[in-house]
């Protein structure tokens, strides 16, 4: 949709949410502009701020006086999102959700039912991971319509461009939630954007033409994301074409449940040290708890160099929700000491991160990775992606990284405002470049750390208009779906499965392709899975190749189960046609003999996934 005035650009963040945006009718060269987002920032105070925290407040009966969480536009509000949310929810555990975008990429849970907050009590109010996101989302278009839209239907959110932002390494069904929530708080003219590619859109914006001074042909840039809850990485090489420097997006990292989270539960065991040592052994609340003030302590030392100590606070057991305070601290040396030692440690550039075994039962709950070392993931993302550059280097095509490491950098994510963490991760590259012979990596200056994947989204809102520099790139992964193997039925073996190519690495939005001369079975009726599995690395195989032995560079996602329409038992020959929307959703569209009959599967959660 390029008709609309404003190109609004959303980080639906794990931590923090932010909206910028670029008016296209304040003249030939808008500026990408934030939005203050106002918010309960106390009871009955409502202020601006430029990020809107994602944390939803679900009060008890009576918690809070009547009129305390209303907002300028809904004055009966018994609930709250943002900064008091995040604040007064922190004492209040069993009532507050947070990290719901993790639980909306979480596939073990069914992520449309009332399960947050997580491990609260049964008859307490509760919503869904979709749910959480969409008043997120609501509460944007809220605030955008009550102050730049005001009164004129035309300039209204849910009438504008919006490029909303996910994780580069969230599976399709993950991206389809996405879509869901966007599509329940109005947003139709909506189109999915990786944050890495956000963030490097905001560096390029910020640059302006200076870009191509920064970097040069050859050049493999790193984006390094480690935000509240998820740890991307993307790889995006500059090249040359007609005398022209081009950017493409070359890989991206696996789902990494790693991020700010992480560290700031592991300061709250540093700090329930100092408890304990006082006699205190803290409770499963109180560690909650605990980890909410160890964020704040953390984003206190790491963000003022003069500050060496920052206090942390828990509510003493069966103490009223004010008052009854327990206090200690944590200090700069161990602030810096948990983080760089256990999420930054030096390793080999050949390093991989520690497999844990899993126990028979476990706990449910988000999928933490096993291993807290970034730097170790880092490592055994960039070897996977070497053997691929490798390959091409040995097919005549020139590079200059033939280490497969990077030789820029550009940062990205809450966790890399403190500096003492971008230099250590710089220092650990520099090391494997050392090692490698390489030259060093440099680093890309200039985004604001907490607004650019916004702003990055808007400007890209420009650049589908026809202004601005384009990163090609298409899917982020390999798509195929599972094509059980046609063979006599062997006693406790099941039929091997093999997997088909539907949409090859960097296919690209709008775009769709037939799988060429080739007939499979579909089966009607009756409720049938659909295996569907994705591949980061093998960007050789284009549509309709089919791969028997897929493991291990080939995953299995989430599986869809449909009942497709038809005759109960029926095996249908079909021919498949794949689209890619605008959207980034895949389609897979399966069509008869005769193309009278047709159906439709998503890479969706949807009730119907093919009709």
């Amino acid at each position: 949709m390029n008709g609309s005035r404003f190109a609004v650009g959303i980080d639906l963040g794990t931590t923090n949410c932010a909206l910028a945006y670029v008016d296209t009718g304040a003249g030939d060269s808008p500026a990408c502009q934030s939005m203050a987002v106002p918010q309960v920032v106390n009871p009955g105070i409502v202020e601006d701020r430029a990020l809107l925290p994602s944390f939803l407040y679900l009060p008890g009966p009576n918690e809070q006086p009547a009129g305390s969480l209303k907002l300028p536009w809904d004055a009966q509000r018994d609930w709250c999102v943002g900064e008091f949310a995040r604040n007064f929810g922190s004492q209040v555990p069993t009532r507050l959700v947070s990290s719901a975008k993790s639980w909306l990429g979480h596939s073990g849970v069914d992520r449309k039912a009332a399960i947050l907050p997580w491990k609260a009590p049964e008859g307490g109010r509760k919503v869904s991971p979709l749910e959480a996101a969409t008043r997120y989302l609501k509460h944007l278009a809220e605030a955008w319509n009550a102050g730049i839209a005001k009164d004129v239907t035309e300039n209204r959110l849910e009438a504008q461009e919006i490029i909303l932002t996910v994780p580069a390494s969230f599976d399709a069904v993950a991206r389809e939630l996405t879509v869901e929530a966007a599509r329940a708080a109005g947003f139709e003219h909506l189109t999915l954007l990786e944050e890495p590619q956000a963030a490097f859109y905001a560096w390029l914006n910020a640059a302006g033409d200076d870009w191509r001074e920064q970097v040069k042909v050859g050049d493999l840039i790193l984006v390094a994301d480690v935000g509240g809850g998820t740890s991307d990485f993307t790889l995006i090489e500059v090249t040359e074409e007609t005398g022209n420097l081009s950017l493409t997006r070359l890989a991206v990292g696996d789902h990494l449940l790693l991020g700010g989270d992480n560290m700031d539960l592991a300061l709250a065991h540093t700090a329930a040290q100092g408890f304990a040592a006082k006699g205190l052994k803290l409770d499963a609340g109180q560690m909650h708890q605990l980890s909410h003030s160890a964020r704040s302590a953390k984003e206190t030392i790491l963000g003022n160099a003069a500050v060496n100590a920052a206090p942390v606070t828990v509510l003493g057991r069966g103490s009223k929700v004010i008052g009854g305070t327990v206090k200690g601290e944590l200090t700069r040396a161990e602030v810096e000491k948990v983080l760089l030692d256990g999420f930054f440690p030096g390793c080999p550039r050949d390093a991989e991160p520690t497999k844990v075994r899993t126990t028979g039962f476990q706990e449910l709950g988000l999928p933490y990775v096993a291993d807290a070392a970034v730097t170790k993931h880092l490592a055994h993302f960039l070897t996977r992606q070497s053997e691929f550059l490798l390959n091409r280097e040995n097919k005549g095509k020139k590079k200059k990284a033939p280490s497969g490491l990077p030789t820029a950098i550009l940062f990205n994510g809450g966790v890399f405002k403190s500096p003492v963490l971008r230099e250590r991760l710089t220092t650990v590259l520099n090391q494997w470049a050392k090692d490698a012979k390489a030259e060093s990596v440099r680093t890309l200056q200039g985004t604001d750390l907490d607004l650019s994947v916004a702003r990055g989204a808007a400007y890209y809102g420009l650049v589908r208009r026809g202004k601005g520099v384009r990163i090609r790139g298409g899917t982020a992964r390999a798509y195929y779906i599972g094509i059980e193997t046609a063979m006599p039925a062997v006693p406790g073996m099941p039929r091997p499965m093999k997997a088909l190519c539907v949409a090859p690495f960097g296919m690209e939005e709008g775009t769709e392709s037939d799988l060429p001369g080739q007939e499979f079975g579909l089966v009607t009726g009756e409720p049938v899975e659909f295996r569907f599995l994705g591949s980061s690395v093998r960007r050789q195989d284009t549509t309709g190749v089919m791969v028997e032995e897929w493991q291990p560079e080939i995953e299995e996602l989430s599986p869809v189960t449909a009942t497709l329409q038809g005759q109960a038992g029926r095996v249908v020959p079909v021919h498949l046609h794949t689209k890619v929307t605008e959207v980034g959703q895949l389609e897979l569209w399966c069509f008869g003999r005769d193309n009278k009959e047709k159906w439709k599967l998503e890479f969706s959660v949807r009730e119907k996934s093919g009709e």
